[in-house]
């Protein structure tokens, strides 16, 4: 069994950064969030480290984020942090049907 070192790392990202969405600004909502689809993408690491096909939790997390970051970052056109959550979700999916294909 190969641990999905990615993915748990994308699933740390998003944990940090709902962390430093409520530090820096006191926004609960970014804490909940950060924490949620951290916790989310870091249970489908671990579904990916048992089974490589196995990506349908880690696409849902990823793909829910690329498109919810990206309608933010197109109202907003501030990068940090929609431009880049969206960014990196969009990797991500791409990473995890590469994954799946081979």
């Amino acid at each position: 069994m190969a641990l999905d070192w990615i993915g748990f790392g994308y699933a740390g990202l998003l944990a940090l950064g709902g962390f430093m969405g409520f530090s820096r600004k006191g926004s609960i909502v970014s804490l909940i969030a950060g924490l949620s689809f951290g916790l989310l993408a870091a249970y489908g690491a671990m579904r990916v480290s048992y089974d490589p096909s196995d990506i349908k939790i880690s696409l849902i997390a990823a793909g829910s984020l690329s498109v919810i970051m990206g309608v933010r970052y197109n109202h907003s056109r501030k990068f940090i942090p929609a431009g880049a959550v969206a960014g990196i979700s969009i990797s991500m999916v791409i990473r995890l049907l590469l994954l799946s294909a081979s």
